[in-house]
């Protein structure tokens, strides 16, 4: 069949106007990050770094210290330092900074009717593959067609220490979550998101709790 040019002019509108509903309607269903930074109110230079696994606190399966996983997480924090003009060194010795870095993941049931949109941030629930997201009862990712009924949280701290005398100059502490099928649950997507808004506005205003888009 031959197609006419309006014929294929209104196709290619369409289609045109399926991919930006498409594209509007992912950045409604983004979840933001709740972020909250502390330091010492003190400028903080630019210097060189190591990035080291924090030990992860509360019940659930530990993953090891030198996992593929963990070494994803340190590599994408080490990235948003070094765009921040930051320098990766070799190692600690050549360091005047240490970077540790903890990430928890679980899941929940979600409790919304299918199809709902979800609430902004975690509140309420609790997550828990290595600690629980403020509850008392935590889960292990879900995996396959399993995940579309529950909601998958993410939690990053990260800590700046003087490698010199150990003191924190700077920490933050970010959470989100997302639908157990959408692209911002995967581990690395969801790192990445958490990074990102750990760092936005560094060194950021201590003590206060923001929303990142």
């Amino acid at each position: 069949m031959v197609m006419s040019r309006s014929s294929a002019l209104r196709l290619a509108s369409t289609g045109l106007a399926l991919g930006a509903a498409l594209a509007l309607a992912g950045c409604d269903t983004a979840q933001p990050v709740q972020v909250t930074r502390f330091h010492l109110a003190q400028p903080i230079a630019p210097g060189s770094f190591t990035v080291e696994t924090a030990p992860m606190a509360g019940p659930g399966a530990q993953m090891a210290a030198d996992s593929i996983e963990l070494s994803t997480y340190n590599d994408i924090v080490a990235g948003e330092l070094v765009h921040l003009g930051f320098t990766r060194a070799p190692d600690v010795a050549s360091s005047e900074l240490v970077v540790t870095v903890a990430v928890d993941r679980g899941a929940r049931p979600d409790p919304r009717p299918h199809g709902a949109a979800l609430s902004v941030g975690i509140g309420g629930g609790s997550f828990g593959r290595h600690g629980g997201f403020g509850g008392d009862v935590g889960g292990t990712v879900p995996i396959g067609d399993h995940q579309e009924r529950f909601l998958v949280g993410t939690r990053m701290r990260v800590q700046i220490k003087r490698r010199s005398d150990g003191t924190a100059i700077w920490e933050g502490r970010a959470q989100t979550e997302a639908r157990g099928q959408a692209p911002d649950a995967s581990p690395q997507a969801a790192a990445a998101k958490l990074a990102h808004a750990l760092f936005v506005g560094f060194p950021g205003e201590s003590g206060r709790s923001i929303t990142v888009k």
